[in-house]
């Protein structure tokens, strides 16, 4: 079985990136891209995001998840402790995030390290979410063997009936993580492959270190 995708091409040319009108913060200029992705109403979820980690077979893996928030300090989502990306962030909090924006021809690659927000942010988060969510996330020993979709099902039934009429406490095993990033890549598609790449770095004293990439 094989495919020839060779032909797929595809002019990039609704945007440029340069230094004269980038922000100096690279969270700033994220944040100014997310706003512009926002109201371009061409993304369902523009907090899409892939996270990669080092497995603790050593092998790297990556899985899209919803970025929940940003701030000054970095990147938040949330997750099962217990599951194989959060094992895996135990062992080597080392990770990778990457938002693709294809509408706008725009992509950011974000490496830093992860750290478990504080238990009343998680807290505070799980509060909000829909019961059914809530009950989703205690019923599901994420990244396990399951024997069937049924087996699901059904736990989830027997613990809708068991919380009928009672607020679900946050289980401990479930939060949230802080990705506080050391390098950011704004990539921004360009004609004839000469893609604009701006890479800040940060440095000893918390500045950012700004460089263009060649493509």
């Amino acid at each position: 079985m094989q495919k020839d995708l060779s032909n797929y091409r595809k002019s990039y040319e609704k945007s440029e990136l340069t230094e004269d009108s980038i922000k100096e913060n690279p969270l700033e200029q994220f944040q100014k891209w997310f706003y512009e992705v926002e109201a371009s109403d061409g993304v369902d979820e523009a907090n899409a995001m892939t996270v990669s980690t080092i497995g603790l077979d050593g092998f790297p893996k990556s899985r899209v998840v919803l970025m929940k928030k940003y701030t000054h300090e970095g990147f938040i989502f949330y997750t099962n402790y217990n599951s194989e990306k959060g094992r895996a962030i135990a062992k080597n909090p080392s990770v990778c995030l990457s938002f693709f924006w294809p509408n706008m021809e725009r992509q950011v690659i974000i490496k830093g390290t992860a750290e478990k927000v504080a238990e009343n942010l998680s807290d505070g988060y799980f509060e909000s979410r829909p019961v059914g969510s809530q009950l989703g996330a205690i019923v599901s020993d994420q990244s396990e063997v399951v024997a069937s979709r049924e087996v699901l099902e059904k736990a989830l039934k027997d613990l809708e009936k068991a919380y009928e009429g009672k607020e679900v406490e946050r289980p401990s095993h479930w939060g949230g993580y802080l990705v506080r990033p050391i390098s950011m890549e704004f990539w921004q598609g360009r004609p004839n492959r000469l893609h604009d790449r701006i890479r800040y770095t940060l440095q000893e004293d918390y500045d950012w270190k700004i460089e263009r990439l060649a493509p």
